[in-house]
């Protein structure tokens, strides 16, 4: 399990979901809390390539030992890519979630829905206040 962290260059989804913005497209993953919660991740279903994404909605499913959790898209936009080593070592999402344990790369359709997205402080906020 990797230690608790949540960095400063990522915006955060209030459903535990984070992107990095990279030009006019972003990366998502899970946050550390949401790995947590789930426990060991033993599947990742991941949407297909070229899936419209639409921020807020469910596009992935995450299963662990414990439950089965969907997972929240942070922007709306196009898949342009998935991780394909999860199919093999899901566990990756628990142990690097925001590096090798990253989910999906969408090429963004709005980018301006970036501003709503929380910074570390507000996420952290968010955390405290559950």
């Amino acid at each position: 399990m990797a230690e608790e962290s949540y960095p400063e260059e990522l915006k955060y989804h209030p459903e535990h979901d984070w992107a990095r913005i990279e030009g006019d497209e972003a990366v998502f993953g899970i946050t550390w809390y949401a790995q947590d919660a789930l426990g060991e991740v033993v599947f990742f279903e991941p949407p297909e390539l070229g899936a419209e994404l639409s921020k807020d909605q469910p596009y992935a499913e995450v299963e662990s030992v414990k439950a089965v959790s969907d997972v929240y898209a942070p922007l709306s936009g196009e898949v342009t890519a998935v991780n394909e080593a999860l199919a093999d070592s899901p566990e990756r999402i628990n142990a690097d979630p925001y590096g090798g344990g990253w989910l999906v790369r969408v090429r963004l359709s709005d980018p301006s829905q970036v501003d709503a997205l929380l910074d570390v402080a507000a996420y952290r906020e968010l955390l405290s206040a559950t």
